[in-house]
């Protein structure tokens, strides 16, 4: 499971020329997810997601998490995350989940997102096409993959 994480003021999705969802200062969390990941990925990556110190104290370090500052958090389905771009200039997408596997981890991984910050959070809506807007604070964009914990 990968995800891309960018601190924002705001951000929203749009899908069919409505807003689905909008948040506030927080995370907005982008979310690729493999046939290989498991239940242990996403319990892992909700717990940093929750907690990762990437908003600044009083003194401007970033020493604080979304939960510490009662931020918002907003995650988005992206299967182009697992591109694979080793040969060629068209990506692959083979290593990206199909919607049997996807769908219920996506929906878990909200689910622990929500308990990690204790609070409910925004998502998009899986498969559709979807207009994300954001304003990324910082910038300040972090890229975790469950699969290589560094």
């Amino acid at each position: 499971m990968r995800v891309l994480i960018q601190r924002v003021t705001h951000a929203s999705v749009t899908i069919e020329g409505k807003i689905k969802s909008k948040i506030g200062e927080g995370l907005l969390v982008l979310v690729g997810i493999e046939d290989r990941d498991t239940d242990e990925d996403i319990e892992w990556l909700s717990g940093k997601i929750a907690n990762i110190r990437i908003f600044n104290d009083e003194n401007g370090v970033m020493n604080k998490s979304v939960k510490d500052i009662d931020g918002e958090i907003l995650v988005v389905s992206q299967f182009t995350l697992q591109a694979l771009t080793k040969k060629g200039n068209r990506p692959s997408y083979i290593r990206a989940s199909k919607a049997d596997f996807a769908v219920p981890m996506y929906e878990k991984f909200c689910a622990s997102v929500e308990k990690e910050i204790g609070k409910p959070i925004g998502t998009g809506e899986f498969g559709a096409d979807m207009k994300v807007e954001l304003l990324n604070d910082g910038p300040t964009t972090i890229w975790i993959d469950s699969q290589n914990r560094e």
